[in-house]
């Protein structure tokens, strides 16, 4: 059980790393979304992960409170699977 959960904890850190490495290199890019072709596809694609990055994580999040709160066993753990 606490290997599951240090493996847990690390992907939820992993993942607001991540979120917060996108939002400084959003604040601190030199283009925007009007400088042609290249400034739209940027955000739109890293905008879009960038949002599944933040929903899985609150998912993992909840998975953890979960975990914690022993709400999961080896034949219930429907949740955990759909998050991961």
């Amino acid at each position: 059980m606490v290997e599951r959960k240090n493996r847990l904890i690390m992907t939820i850190f992993l993942g607001v790393y991540f979120s917060c490495l996108q939002l400084f290199e959003y604040v601190n890019g030199s283009f925007t979304m009007a400088n042609f072709i290249y400034g739209s596809t940027f955000f739109i694609s890293t905008g879009f992960h960038g949002i599944h990055v933040i929903v899985g994580t609150t998912f993992l999040v909840i998975c953890l409170i979960r975990l914690l709160s022993m709400h999961f066993s080896s034949y219930h753990h429907f949740g955990f699977e759909t998050a991961s």
